[in-house]
């Protein structure tokens, strides 16, 4: 059917109307254009529409500059040109807080990564007959699309990509599929393979020289859900996190590239700019350190991770930074056990930077405690809205937010956002 498209949702979908009143939601289209669209499955209070053609295309409509937009999962917006899309991108964190209860917030511009520079990728992996796989999922459905000369991607990563295609498919580790999770540190790109065949004998043999040919500094394997297996480590791959040099566990969590982990570095600073040197400040879901570290050069920093590998890794950077009396790190569950009300007397400020299911629980005791002052790190706009919401009924104001864009092409957006009481 034809539709006339009239905004722009949170996805990237143009949206239009049905007929019967239900709203059509159709990747690759634009507000303002006239499409046919063939509807699909339900999706929300619409339904899903697969884009047939433009029959009157936007003026903002751009022809996708990598070869692998039409069918992979990775990019979904590399049709809108580059003035809409840095409007479209911070206008996701714009709306976030207007939900939530700020409809006049002072939303910065939006912190750009150039393209290929990602540092990190889990990447899918796939046997088909004699062949393997090795890329990103497709849009809207499980196959896996290969994707030599990726636009995000540091070229690192591509290489290391390229090599594990030729390995994957003579060295018998995979019986249908798997993943290989990438990080590129200054000793060379991490491997971490997650596959459901284990590797025998010779297999490992083969894994250690690959790791050697192809310059990585250490190759990890597992099964889904397991701990990673080291298989070669020819350098401990290592991060620097302010004054600290931390060793990274396989797949440790980093920003996605160094220009978004120094923005949203530079945007916590200024958010604590007014507090004391020496305050005490408590970092939650402090992963290995990102922003601990940083912190620390002017506060006393309480480290909390549930992820024993990553506290353990920030322990030994602090100690190896002398900052063992100025960084205290416990591993602890969040969900589980968040931090409570009578734990935060004494603290000047909380930063958190939760997954992308946000941290609902924990800001409520946060909004429930005595602290004054909190600087949320957010990698989703919708836990965004829904745990600013607590806050603003707390009677938090927003001072700042400052919307990150790590993941080009994409709805993914990191927001730093400071609130005040």
């Amino acid at each position: 059917m034809t539709l006339a498209l009239t905004r722009l949702g949170a996805g990237g979908d143009g949206i239009g109307t049905l007929p019967d009143g239900r709203m059509a939601y159709v990747a690759g289209a634009l507000a303002g254009e006239t499409v046919t669209a063939i509807p699909g499955i339900r999706r929300g209070d619409g339904v899903a529409a697969r884009l047939v053609t433009v029959t009157s295309p936007s003026p903002d409509r751009v022809a996708p500059p990598c070869p692998h937009a039409a069918g992979c999962g990775g990019c979904s917006v590399q049709h809108m040109g580059d003035a809409l899309y840095a409007t479209w991108k911070r206008g996701l964190a714009e709306a976030a807080l207007s939900r939530a209860g700020y409809p006049d917030a002072a939303v910065g511009p939006l912190v750009r990564s150039p393209p290929g520079t990602r540092r990190r990728a889990d990447l899918a992996l796939r046997r088909e007959g004699g062949r393997v796989t090795v890329g990103f999922h497709g849009r809207g459905s499980g196959a896996v699309v290969d994707i030599p000369g990726c636009l995000v991607l540091h070229p690192a990563l591509l290489a290391a990509a390229e090599a594990l295609r030729g390995l994957a498919a003579r060295v018998p580790m995979l019986s249908r599929e798997g993943s290989a999770i990438l990080t590129l540190a200054p000793e060379g790109v991490d491997l971490w393979l997650v596959t459901d065949r284990e590797p025998d004998g010779p297999a490992r043999t083969a894994l250690a020289a690959f790791a050697r040919e192809a310059g990585l500094s250490r190759l990890s394997w597992s099964r889904a859900g397991e701990t990673a297996e080291p298989i070669a480590v020819l350098a401990q791959p290592t991060i620097r996190f302010g004054a600290a040099t931390v060793p990274l566990p396989p797949g440790a969590f980093l920003q996605a590239t160094e220009a978004g982990e120094a923005a949203i570095v530079a945007a916590v600073m200024a958010a604590l700019a007014g507090l004391r040197d020496g305050a005490r400040v408590a970092d939650l879901y402090a992963g290995c350190g990102t922003l601990t570290f940083p912190l620390a050069a002017r506060f006393r920093m309480l480290a909390a991770e549930g992820d024993a590998a990553a506290v353990a890794a920030l322990g030994k950077g602090a100690n190896g930074a002398g900052l063992s009396g100025r960084v205290v790190a416990e591993a602890r569950d969040l969900v589980m056990r968040p931090l409570q009300p009578a734990e935060q007397k004494g603290l000047d400020a909380v930063v958190l930077d939760p997954p992308r299911e946000g941290a609902a629980a924990q800001v409520a005791l946060l909004a429930a405690g005595p602290v004054k002052r909190i600087v949320y790190v957010s990698c989703n706009p919708n836990a965004l809205a829904r745990d600013a919401k607590i806050l603003h009924e707390a009677g938090f104001a927003l001072d700042s937010a400052v919307p990150v864009d790590q993941f080009l092409w994409s709805a993914h957006l990191e927001c730093v956002a400071s609130f005040s009481r």
